[in-house]
């Protein structure tokens, strides 16, 4: 199937925002997307607009054509669609499954690791904003990869070709990382959504303007101090 050399067809199931983007990112480091599954018309459009000329048909067509297939579906729909595909035997040994849901790890493709599919589990830190920046936004940032240690390598490689940073979590630890994740985005979102909404009640006309540096720096700040919460020496230490 692929190409040449190293380079693999990538195919997509569910083409929403991670999926479309890694599709990008992947192709940009020379890979080859021959297809993509979505029953969303929204995504269909995006897809259109991201990945022209690149087929959209359906899961098993798409897991049938690729070398590395991208599993870019909601967490609690993977092991429904792994058990089923895995049933419905349009796997085969060597294929890469990578699917890219934070709470879960690589054991959830166990019924396709069994067919001698290599499991993957690879999640990126950004939010998505479902637009171009996305696939620059992924450069450098920290991916999370889950992986049996015989193909971790596999997913390193496939990480730093999109531009990120692979950093390992364990299988039984995803679930504490997706965690921390909700609770970072979260309350972000929240809090800036409420300081906003103080502005316009003044009529700020540009809240964004006047949240972005005390956010920006305040969140600098945050980081650095939980790179070293005990350390008497770390100036955001200070008081």
């Amino acid at each position: 199937m692929s190409q040449s050399g190293s380079r693999l067809d990538v195919g997509v199931v569910g083409a929403g925002r991670v999926g479309t983007c890694l599709a990008q990112a992947l192709a940009g480091a020379g890979h080859h997307v021959v297809a993509v599954s979505t029953a969303s018309a929204d995504h269909r459009e995006r897809v259109e607009a991201a990945l022209p000329g690149v087929a959209i048909v359906d899961e098993a067509s798409v897991i049938s054509q690729a070398d590395l297939v991208l599993l870019a579906i909601p967490g609690d729909q993977i092991a429904a669609f792994v058990e089923g595909s895995a049933a419905a035997g349009v796997w085969h040994p060597g294929q890469i499954a990578v699917h890219t849901a934070p709470e879960l790890g690589h054991r959830v493709l166990d019924p396709l690791a069994a067919q001698g599919v290599i499991p993957l589990a690879v999640s990126p830190t950004i939010a998505f904003s479902g637009t171009s920046i996305d696939v620059r936004r992924l450069r450098d940032e920290p991916m999370i990869v889950t992986a049996p240690p015989a193909v971790l390598p596999i997913a390193h490689a496939l990480v730093i070709e999109m531009g990120g940073d692979p950093i390992e979590i364990s299988d039984a630890d995803r679930p504490v990382y997706a965690e921390a994740r909700e609770v970072a985005g979260g309350f972000s979102r929240a809090i800036i959504d409420q300081a906003a909404r103080l502005l316009r009640e003044i009529e700020v006309a540009d809240p964004a303007a006047v949240l972005r540096s005390v956010v920006t720096t305040s969140v600098a700040d945050a980081l650095d101090r939980s790179r070293w919460p005990d350390d008497p020496l770390n100036p955001t230490n200070e008081r």
